[in-house]
């Protein structure tokens, strides 16, 4: 798998799982579906995403 496939994969997963807490837990949880948009949309302008060192360490490949 490629970093790129691994940060969507990663970003969606947290989206979900944000949405789930959200209504199931405490409204809060929707700063977490909040926070990694914002994330995606300044990696998308910079090029800098923090997962993505984290997922070369993991050993996935570029």
């Amino acid at each position: 798998m490629r970093v790129e496939t691994g940060i969507r994969v990663m970003a969606g997963t947290m989206v979900l799982i944000s949405l789930a807490l959200g209504l199931l837990i405490n409204k809060w949880w929707f700063i977490l579906a909040g926070f990694v948009g914002v994330n995606l949309i300044q990696s998308a302008f910079t090029g800098f995403c923090p997962p993505s060192s984290l997922l070369r360490k993991m050993g996935l490949e570029d």
